[in-house]
């Protein structure tokens, strides 16, 4: 079998951004949760997956926040997406998906933890992690765990990540961590790019293995020289964002493999959909539920 896990939240902003505005009869916006919706659909229709899992972000905050004050949060997002995030997970589930909601974590963590409770599991052919989303390409692993950038349709082995970011999935958080993440909030290591970052990681893997002699780095002298002595001077931020960075895989997940398992749209689905005044979706459900 082939485990999908879909990063609700990313789906609903990309909805949201690339998805008419609609309006339910009683007047709410709900153009981003029907482009979810119809994003859902074509999974289903058009993939072999059988088992699927949604993780929101139920708030957009996180014990992050309390790590550092500047991570992202859900200021200066736009009023009418933030009032479809309960709408979206209600729908999702109506719809016959898990749905994780996060508060303390995030969606990305619900997404690393399913991996490390379901990888090993011998039925599970392969987990396709449904997010172009570069904190989750620490998650991949060989062809067994990858990542599928949906809209464009491109799938991210390990190779795959090597080629796009220049390290492995394992130097993925301490890549994030000298450049940074503007998603996110954190802004990383003066001086410190894309491709300085990957010339050092592919080398040494992690920032603690980075050797205090920068003539040891295969940099020129004075460029090399610059990045020590900027992450030196960072030494402590850095170690910050690199935990900002890593997912964690302790959420505590209830679901069990069966559970995953997609059997149908709830009856309620039926009913929600006429609430939101669409008269195609419903039509659009290859299974319900009795």
């Amino acid at each position: 079998m082939k485990i999908h896990l879909v990063d609700g939240t990313y789906e609903l902003f990309r909805s949201f951004f690339g998805a008419p505005p609609k309006k339910a009869p009683d007047g709410r916006e709900i153009g981003a949760t029907l482009g979810l919706l119809n994003s859902l659909l074509s999974l289903i229709a058009k993939s072999d997956g059988t088992h699927v899992a949604c993780a929101f972000d139920h708030v957009i905050a996180s014990f992050r926040n309390e790590l550092f004050p500047g991570y992202k949060t859900g200021q200066g997002v736009d009023p009418t997406l933030l009032a479809q995030f309960l709408l979206a997970e209600e729908a999702t589930a109506a719809l016959g998906f898990v749905v994780w909601s996060m508060v303390e974590f995030e969606a990305d963590d619900a997404i690393a933890s399913a991996v490390a409770r379901f990888r090993n599991e011998p039925e599970v052919e392969q987990i396709i992690i449904c997010s172009p989303d570069k904190d989750l390409a620490q998650l991949v692993s060989g062809t067994h765990i990858v990542s599928w950038d949906r809209r464009r349709d491109i799938l991210y082995d390990e190779a795959g990540v090597v080629e796009k970011y220049g390290v492995p999935p394992a130097s993925i958080a301490d890549w994030l961590a000298l450049v940074g993440d503007a998603a996110d909030g954190f802004p990383g290591v003066p001086a410190w790019g894309a491709k300085s970052a990957a010339t050092v990681l592919a080398q040494y893997g992690q920032i603690k293995s980075i050797p205090e002699d920068p003539s040891e780095w295969n940099l020129g002298a004075a460029r090399a020289r610059r990045l020590a002595d900027t992450l030196k001077a960072h030494a402590e931020d850095v170690q910050l964002y690199r935990r900002l960075a890593t997912l964690r895989q302790d959420v505590p997940l209830k679901e069990q493999l069966h559970d995953l398992e997609w059997r149908g749209a709830q009856p309620r689905f039926r009913q929600l959909c006429l609430e939101l005044g669409d008269h195609t979706l419903a039509d659009r459900v290859p299974r319900w539920i009795a």
